[in-house]
């Protein structure tokens, strides 16, 4: 389980627009890595909007934001245009960098465990250290949450 402090997988993956995009690409700035189960559900558009309303804000404070789940390039696409997000949606499929940052786990549903995405949230600094590592992600509240950790 990857903690603060520890030095944040490099991955490569393809965004909603077939774009290739690296950890490499983030490099100087804070990376607000989070990964989110599926496009277009309740949750995950709560999280991906809350982080879209305050996307400014975010850049102002030396934030790029990336969002990455097992959905493939067209569903994020659809997802994206829907609610006008502003930054890439990673494609993970095989679910390879889902894994690489332990997002990927046994889950409880109504007393039925199953297989599933781990909501959860890594902040990354410039040179590409784990910083902050959030697993209890409040969807409506994301921004405030991490900003949280800043102040």
């Amino acid at each position: 389980m990857l903690q603060n402090g520890d030095q944040a997988p490099n991955f490569t993956g393809k965004d909603q627009y077939g774009k290739v995009v690296s950890l490499a690409d983030f490099k100087g700035k804070k990376l607000v890595l989070y990964f989110y189960p599926k496009d277009d559900t309740p949750g995950c558009t709560k999280e991906a909007c809350n982080l879209r309303d305050n996307y400014n804000e975010m850049m102002e404070k030396g934030f790029a934001i990336l969002g990455v789940s097992p959905d493939d390039e067209q569903s994020h696409q659809r997802f994206a245009n829907k609610y006008a997000l502003p930054f890439p949606l990673l494609s993970d499929p095989e679910l390879k960098i889902i894994k690489a940052y332990g997002a990927w786990g046994e889950k409880n549903m109504y007393g039925k465990k199953y297989e599933g995405l781990l909501r959860t949230t890594f902040i990354i600094n410039e040179e590409g250290i784990i910083n902050k590592v959030i697993r209890k992600v409040k969807t409506d509240d994301h921004t405030n949450q991490i900003l949280k950790l800043y102040n």
